[in-house]
């Protein structure tokens, strides 16, 4: 059986771990790679940014032309159900906004827990750098796309 973004039937689906208060590192990608013009991005990171702080505290946020990563720190539901209404209202909007139907986003996510201990701002800056790693920007405040909050060092 082929696997692929289109053979979604044949795959079964990764578990994903929920703990509450617990602070995740979250990415997810584009189907095939769909690059996501501003005004997309626009619309994506408005999705995510939506509701924080009253479902989910976001640490910080950056839509890259293919995918985003997240930092947060859900409040009472799942991560699994936070990622997919980001990733539900957005495609919804992006889809809206340019005119195509259909899947946005590959099914999976990948998350991953931040442990005590470790360093929530350098996670953060991190992400903060993608665009300049990526060659987009000389400055992470140059890049228009990315949203940070005031840090807190509570990891879960």
């Amino acid at each position: 059986m082929p696997v692929g973004d289109d053979t979604f039937a044949y795959r079964r689906r990764l578990p994903h771990l929920s703990k509450e208060n617990t602070t995740y590192f979250v990415t997810f990608c584009t189907r095939q790679r769909f690059f996501l013009i501003p005004t997309a991005r626009d619309q994506v990171l408005a999705s995510c940014v939506h509701d924080h702080p009253q479902q989910y505290w976001l640490h910080c946020a950056v839509v890259m032309p293919d995918h985003v990563h997240l930092i947060l720190t859900p409040h009472a539901r799942t991560l699994v159900k936070i990622i997919g209404s980001i990733k539900g209202a957005s495609a919804y909007g992006v889809n809206r906004l340019i005119g195509r139907s259909g899947p946005l986003w590959q099914e999976e996510s990948f998350d991953r827990i931040v442990r005590r201990g470790e360093n929530l701002l350098k996670k953060a800056e991190y992400i903060a750098a993608n665009p300049v790693r990526a060659g987009l920007v000389t400055s992470p405040d140059a890049y228009r796309w990315l949203w940070r909050a005031e840090f807190q060092q509570a990891t879960g």
